[in-house]
């Protein structure tokens, strides 16, 4: 058999890594709008009693709290990013290479698979405690603007260390079975998207590398589907990680405990709040994230020899 090139774990780290912080820097204020919106007990209304949209409650963010307050939670994930980014489409190539036969058959559905499992693994290693401390950052309501006006949780280090302190190791893992079904979802959904797409485009173009444009376009579409089902879990999450489990309450009970309490005072649409902004987070994201991995990853496959990042298998 010829051999093929394989992006090393190292190419995956720079070029995830790179995307992940670009998708950050550029969609983070979307994500603290989404939390905000998933915090809330009641519709965010303005002073004349009209419900605010996401540009809104946004607006409302900036006036009380300064611009820099969209920003909350950002240290920690950007602390993330990159563990995060190397380890989705790292493992997402290594569970896809062991999803065929002895034949060299690809599995039916190959992509939906690893996909799935590259979410679980991400959620475990990296996502769940990132979750945890970026919550808790922008759930704090003070302005960033008022030196005397101290927060609980003054940066996303001081936050895990408090975390720790007052609640143990494991609230950083507060909520990890639905981060884990989330991510799981998310990336189930986002890569098969992804690569039936990108093939079609290349087929029908008969080409090897998609243009910039057409990788981040069909890295939109793929990026919004994941939101689109899995909100309600990604509102349960948000509300568990965001405080405390009561003394004596399990995973479980407490999983019980918010949906009930949602459903009891909210009624079901509350399990679709913010979902706006998080597609608008999402699927922007996933465009920039598809966008510059592929660009970074071609620069360096185009450079291998000079960075030796290419692993050739038989």
């Amino acid at each position: 058999m010829a051999a093929r090139e394989k992006k090393s774990p190292l190419t995956n780290l720079i070029a995830g890594g790179t995307a992940g912080f670009m998708e950050a820097l550029i969609c983070h204020p979307l994500d603290t709008i989404k939390v905000r919106m998933q915090l809330a007990k009641s519709i965010p209304r303005n002073a004349a009693g009209a419900k605010l949209s996401f540009v809104g409650v946004g607006m409302k963010i900036v006036q009380k709290e300064s611009p820099l307050a969209l920003y909350k939670g950002l240290g920690a994930v950007t602390a993330g990013i990159v563990p995060k980014m190397a380890i989705r489409f790292t493992t997402f190539q290594f569970y896809k290479d062991l999803m065929i036969d002895k034949n060299g058959t690809p599995w039916k559905l190959n992509n939906l698979w690893a996909g799935l499992l590259a979410g679980v693994t991400e959620a475990v290693l990296v996502v769940t405690p990132m979750d945890v401390v970026k919550i808790r950052l922008q759930a704090q309501r003070h302005s960033m603007a008022d030196p005397l006006d101290i927060p609980k949780y003054r940066n996303a280090a001081h936050c895990a260390y408090t975390v720790v302190r007052e609640e143990g190791f494991g609230a950083l893992y507060r909520g990890v079975g639905l981060t884990s079904l989330r991510q799981a979802s998310n990336q189930a959904a986002n890569f098969p998207t992804y690569h039936f797409l990108k093939g079609y485009l290349q087929r029908t173009q008969d080409i090897k590398e998609l243009p910039g444009y057409q990788a981040a376009i069909i890295g939109c579409i793929s990026g919004a589907m994941g939101p689109l089902v899995n909100n309600p879990i990604d509102i349960v999450k948000t509300r568990i990680q965001r405080t405390p489990n009561p003394e004596g309450l399990g995973g479980w009970a407490r999983f019980k405990e918010v949906n009930g309490a949602i459903l009891k005072n909210e009624g079901w649409r509350a399990f679709y709040k913010g979902v706006t902004p998080r597609v608008l987070r999402v699927a922007p994201g996933q465009a920039v994230t598809f966008a510059v991995y592929e660009r970074v990853s071609s620069w360096l496959d185009t450079n291998s020899d000079t960075f030796k990042l290419t692993a050739t298998a038989k």
